[in-house]
Order: C-alpha cells, then structure tokens, then sequence
C-alpha cells in the first residue's frame, strides 16, 4: 500500500519561501482550499489534478455532488475529504472504466497551494491527453517552484503506485510554464495530440 507523507506539521502560513509537500486531502485545509477554488472560478481554468465535484449515477455506481457553497460546512468537507481519499483503494466505488487515483495536495505550512493526481493506469483517453499525473496550481501561489517540486516528490510515489518504470504526463502547448516544469523534472517529449504535448518522465525509487 501506498505510504503517503505526513499529513500536517504545523508551519506559518503563506506560500512564498516556505517548503513545497504532498500531503493527502485533509479537513484541516478547508479554508484555504476553498479560498484557491474561488481563485480558480475568477480565473475560469482548469483545476488539473484536482478530480470532478460532480459526477452522475450510472448502475451500481451513486455519483456525487459537491458545491462551493456545500463545501463551506465542515461535516461536507469532511465527506468531500474522505471521497478524495478512498479513490487510491481498488475497491472504492468509481465509474466503469475509471481508474483507481491517489490524489495529493500541495500545502506550504498549513496553506493549500495545489492539487496533483497521480492516476494508477491508463486508459485510452488518459492516454491520449491526461497521462499518469495532472496537477495544478492557485493562480496566487504561482511562480514559486510550487509546481516543480510537487511532481519531483510525485515521481517518487509514483515508483510505488503505477509499477512502471516511467510515466506520461501531458500539458497543453500553450501552457509554457507546465511545460518547463516537466522538462525541469527529466520529461522527455514523444509527440503532439492536437493541443496536447505528450512527455515520459522516469519514475524515482523513494
């Protein structure tokens, strides 16, 4: 089984010079996860890595629903917290074709700065433009190797979650600083999809 860092060591809050961790989804981030989601709807991008609020029943699946506005009560959280969590077991209930996702959050101190996923398989779309691992950053946390750091720690759990001995991670081709973060972690590029560039990075023993 997966061994994920320590949840919480308590730091001062604030992003800027403080040390970059992957953390597992926790209530204690409320606050400041739900401050980067307003950042990201003023923005109007894509939270990578961050996985849906939202996904509809099918049979033998419930789906679930998640608002901002749900969010802001701690017991919701908490329930958001726990899905979050369970989706890296085998078991866990998810959607025909889906695949098992331990995701992480980037946290400085106490703060949520970003979300990363890393995704246990491929499956034809994930292999077409998703990859391994997605990750994104609050658009105030930017510009401070937030994101760089996080997927170098990522390869290393990596090594232990998908078994191979490397892993696809995509950004678009507009998307110039994702770009640099993958090529500063060992991304070798291998072709374009559409708008899509697709990179294999070597997984690295913990």
């Amino acid at each position: 089984m997966l061994m994920l860092p320590p949840a919480y060591v308590p730091r001062p809050t604030g992003s800027v010079g403080r040390m970059t961790r992957l953390v597992a989804p926790h209530r204690r981030y409320q606050e400041s996860y739900l401050t980067a989601t307003d950042e990201f709807l003023a923005s109007g991008e894509q939270r990578d890595g961050d996985g849906d609020w939202v996904q509809e029943p099918e049979p033998g699946y419930a789906g679930f629903t998640f608002t901002r506005e749900g969010l802001r009560d701690p017991e919701e959280f908490g329930r958001f917290v726990d899905l979050r969590r369970r989706a890296r077991d085998e078991d866990a209930p998810r959607r025909r074709g889906w695949t098992p996702v331990t995701f992480l959050w980037m946290v400085t101190g106490d703060e949520y700065v970003g979300s990363l996923a890393i995704r246990h398989r491929l499956t034809e779309r994930l292999l077409e433009e998703g990859g391994h691992i997605g990750y994104s950053v609050r658009p105030t946390a930017r510009g401070h190797g937030h994101a760089t750091r996080a997927l170098g720690r990522a390869l290393a759990l990596a090594h232990g979650v998908v078994d191979r001995p490397r892993v696809l991670v995509t950004c678009l081709e507009s998307n110039l600083a994702s770009r640099a973060v993958i090529e500063r972690n060992g991304g070798r590029y291998e072709d374009s999809r559409g708008a899509v560039r697709r990179y294999w990075i070597p997984t690295r023993p913990g």
